[in-house]
């Protein structure tokens, strides 16, 4: 490898380790611990029964459904996110891939669960459709979606905020995934689909580099000046010095059945 191409890999890999710093956070708040429950139980998996896990991160879901009783597979396709994943838990089946091409035949996975993936894809539906590849009869997909649009910030300029909130969808490239996925279920030919919301909110001082990190990615895209920018995180600022930051984040949780 190039020292030009290791600089490059060791950049990408420092950024997906900050990442995973910012998940384990987020997936040991009770809020995160209960939203998992909630989809490992809409899976309605049996002992014994396959299950993936698109998009698995470091791998703490893969490890709790194992705990359940399933037989999981855990999928990303950061190399670095499945090498972090197999460290924590060996043992466990990591496998990097993509969710266009899973690595399963036909109709034998019994459980298909993506956790804040769907956002992330430039074509969703195309990813459920590999989905139902490989989902078997009676199979349960369960999906947990972040709707990029409708994030909520409590700040005094609100036509400045919502200015950031939509620039920082835009970057996203699928941002109303999330509200979208009751839809992209029917699509994908399966039934008994419900949908729940759920919304995350957020107060505590780990909240103030997500907000401040919203007015950067706008500023950056040209949709906000640089003042405004630091006025809005100035603001923001303060409100984390007198505790009175709010971000929430309104989440889909959606489920169904392959016929």
């Amino acid at each position: 490898m190039s020292k030009e191409k290791h600089g490059e890999w060791d950049v990408r890999e420092g950024a997906t380790d900050a990442l995973i710093a910012r998940l384990d956070r987020v997936e040991r708040s009770p809020e995160a611990e209960r939203l998992r429950a909630r989809t490992y139980e809409l899976l309605a998996i049996e002992p014994g029964a396959r299950v993936v896990d698109v998009g698995c991160g470091a791998g703490r879901a893969v490890a709790e459904l194992a705990r359940c009783g399933a037989r999981v597979t855990g999928v990303d396709a950061d190399e670095r996110m499945v090498a972090v994943a197999r460290e924590r838990w060996p043992g466990a089946d990591f496998r990097v891939a993509d969710v266009g091409r899973l690595p399963f035949g036909d109709a034998t996975v019994h459980g298909y669960r993506a956790d804040k993936v769907l956002h992330e894809l430039p074509d969703p539906a195309g990813a459920l459709a590999e989905a139902r590849r490989v989902l078997a009869p009676g199979g349960r997909v369960v999906l947990v979606g972040q709707d990029w649009e409708a994030l909520v910030v409590d700040a005094d300029d609100a036509a400045l905020t919502s200015t950031i909130v939509r620039a920082r969808a835009s970057l996203v490239p699928s941002p109303r995934a999330a509200r979208g996925q009751r839809g992209l279920l029917l699509d994908a030919g399966l039934g008994d689909v419900t949908t729940e919301a759920h919304t995350t909110v957020l107060t505590g001082p780990e909240t103030l580099p997500l907000l401040t990190g919203l007015a950067e990615a706008a500023c950056a895209a040209g949709a906000i000046t640089r003042d405004q920018a630091g006025a809005w995180c100035a603001e923001q600022r303060e409100r984390a010095r007198a505790d009175r930051l709010l971000l929430a984040v309104p989440l889909f949780l959606t489920a169904g059945t392959a016929r």
